[in-house]
């Protein structure tokens, strides 16, 4: 038995592009599709990931072509941030509703058009607006691009491969951003780390509308969760807006406590309705299954941890070790490299095999040892000795972990369910982000504060009239060890990230569940094991 979908008439129904997925050429043809939508989709997701990272290198350009202050700075990334991680299960569900190759290519437009009125922005107000749109388009084509991988691919063995490059390409992408901001802003403009996205935008419109095909999973009338949209917006939104004013105001400002506070009380409205709800936004049987709540979690964790690897080790290679923003992102190169190869090892040799228990735990504790080795680094300690290995051990550790977790979270939900399963991976690893960094970052810059005070206690004299050398080099060993600081609490998030995770997910290869009223298997038949897609997902991709 094949899970090739027939329509009323009993035909079997077209491929991604609209060919049969039978035997003979036809088959052929749908299976190089198939890697030439992985092509799109991987452009398209990279072009997300990308922007992600990018701009925080061209921050410091833009701000001095605007003239906005330190203060708004901040707003050119949390604007972005608070859209796209608000909008994110609403946007699933709409592709969904209304058809993966519609809101893909909405989305695609949309970030297209907004990135090319940032880059000509001339005004901070109007960088910011188009930031948001950004945010907002994003949220449509994360989850159509993740959703249509999801069941673009069954065949166990490719999909393991497809989710390996798209795992890289989530894990890599913010590196890579932050390699291609340093270069673009370096050598040509802050405006085109914006101009950029046109190029990633033009090459996967022009693959969607020659490879996806027009088609909906949900028939009959559209019917959307209103009361969800609204409850797990508004909570996403004030969750994301409450810890980035941590990192700005402190944890003790009554903006950072009533927005989170009001996040907490309309995530739990939203958990609530779900089980009540006649059309769930996001339906319970989504994240009930072990696999995938325990998938769901460790991308969370995961994408709070990594966070406190971009933002501490760049800027300790910048303004301790004085690094240019180029040679910055050729420093995480490594970790690059590493994340790559571990993705292939473990979706397409180690998932089929040993399912995602082992690599999701013991992918984020080697993460963590990476990271406490991290900690070694100093004021003149070089990159060969104390930041190479950490990186190429920490990307090891991603790379067992990213794509397994993605692969799980999408696996075995029926195309139905695809765009919002989707879209909670990307939710997951944006609030991790936002978690991540208010939180880490107020750890790191309360231990610079001890730091100075413990310095200022134990020698009262030097600090009293200190020469500009020897007030270079506290403030240099302060931030020295609010790096490291963060560094451990880094590894203590991936560390127990690993080991709830680990215990959440189910041992052995992921296998298909049952339908009600039908027995484990398919029609009968055993179980299939690793990466293969719940009946009836064959082919599709639009």
């Amino acid at each position: 038995m094949t899970d090739q979908r027939e329509d009323a008439a009993g035909r079997p129904e077209p491929g991604p592009a609209g060919e049969a997925a039978g035997p003979g050429p036809g088959r052929d043809s749908a299976g190089s599709r198939r890697w030439l939508v992985l092509a799109l989709v991987g452009t398209a997701q990279l072009m997300i990931v990308l922007d992600l990272t990018v701009m925080n290198i061209a921050l410091p350009s833009a701000q001095r072509a605007l003239g906005f202050s330190n203060v708004d700075r901040q707003w050119v990334i949390t604007a972005y941030a608070l859209t796209f991680g608000s909008l994110l299960l609403f946007g699933g569900r709409l592709g969904d509703l209304f058809g993966r190759k519609l809101t893909f290519i909405t989305g695609l437009v949309g970030f297209s058009v907004a990135s090319a009125v940032g880059g000509a922005s001339v005004s901070f107000a109007m960088l910011v607006t188009a930031r948001a749109c950004q945010g907002v388009f994003a949220a449509l084509l994360a989850p159509a691009a993740l959703s249509i991988l999801t069941v673009t691919f069954s065949d166990p063995e490719e999909r393991g491969k497809a989710f390996a490059v798209f795992g890289a390409i989530v894990g890599a992408g913010g590196l890579i951003g932050l390699l291609l901001g340093g270069a673009l802003t370096q050598y040509l403009d802050w405006r085109w780390c914006l101009y950029i996205n046109l190029v990633f935008a033009a090459i996967a419109l022009a693959g969607a509308l020659v490879l996806l095909t027009w088609q909906r999973d949900a028939h009959g009338p559209v019917r959307l969760d209103i009361p969800g949209v609204i409850s797990v917006s508004g909570a996403m939104f004030c969750l994301v807006y409450g810890f980035s004013n941590a990192a700005t105001h402190g944890w003790h400002a009554d903006s950072t406590l009533a927005f989170l506070a009001a996040g907490v009380v309309l995530l739990v409205f939203f958990a609530f309705w779900q089980f009540r709800a006649r059309y769930p936004l996001l339906p319970p049987r989504v994240v009930l299954d072990r696999n995938r709540g325990g998938s769901y979690l460790a991308i969370l964790v995961a994408g709070a941890a990594m966070f406190g690897i971009f933002l501490f080790l760049t800027y300790y290679l910048q303004t301790v070790r004085h690094y240019t923003p180029l040679v910055t992102g050729v420093a995480f190169l490594p970790m690059i490299v590493a994340l790559v190869l571990f993705a292939q090892l473990s979706n397409v040799v180690l998932m089929p095999r040993i399912g995602p228990k082992a690599l999701v735990g013991g992918g984020m504790l080697i993460a963590a040892a990476g990271m406490a080795w991290l900690t070694r680094i100093g004021v003149h300690t070089s990159y060969a000795a104390t930041v190479l290995g950490p990186l190429m051990v920490t990307g090891a550790g991603l790379g067992l972990t990213i794509p397994s977790a993605i692969n799980t979270g999408t696996f075995g939900v029926p195309p139905s369910d695809a765009g919002v399963a989707s879209a909670t991976v990307s939710t997951g690893q944006q609030l991790g982000g936002s978690i991540g960094t208010a939180l880490l970052n107020t750890i790191a810059t309360s231990a610079v504060a001890s730091y100075l005070v413990g310095v200022a206690a134990s020698h009262p004299a030097a600090v009293a009239h200190p020469s500009p050398a020897a007030l270079r080099a506290i403030l240099a060993a302060a931030a020295v060890h609010g790096y490291t600081t963060g560094f451990w609490w880094t590894a203590a998030i991936f560390a127990g990230g690993g080991i709830v995770a680990g215990a959440i997910l189910r041992w052995g290869p992921l296998t298909r569940q049952a339908q009600p009223g039908q027995p484990s298997g398919q029609a009968g038949h055993p179980p299939m094991p690793a990466t293969a897609q719940a009946p009836g997902t064959q082919g599709q991709s639009g």
